[in-house]
């Protein structure tokens, strides 16, 4: 679904061609850069197999500390048009983690 937005994203056109405060343009803009988000959080989503904190999957319903106890990153390389996706290790200092019990 986000591809095909990211697709139909390419036919924007912004009918106000004005130079100072021209919403359409930063609405345009902004809309690309959610489309960007919303695909990265996706992908994180995605990899990520397990359940932790507001991260739910019916598929993989408990925490996995073992494989998954690390940040999501990503970034885009030399020009790249992909995101890539990287794992940061979680520096524990003074608290724990532990599940969330609700």
């Amino acid at each position: 679904i986000i591809e095909g937005l990211e697709r139909r994203y390419q036919n924007v056109k912004v009918v106000d061609k004005g130079c100072c405060f021209n919403r359409n343009l930063l609405e345009a803009i902004e809309l690309g850069h959610m489309l960007e988000i919303a695909k990265v959080v996706a992908m994180g989503a995605l990899a990520r197999e397990e359940s932790r904190g507001a991260h739910f999957r019916k598929d993989f319903s408990e925490r996995d500390d073992q494989n998954f106890l690390y940040h999501t990153l990503f970034r885009y390389k030399d020009g790249g048009t992909k995101p890539e996706f990287l794992k940061k290790p979680v520096s524990i200092t003074r608290f724990e983690p532990k599940e969330r019990k609700y």
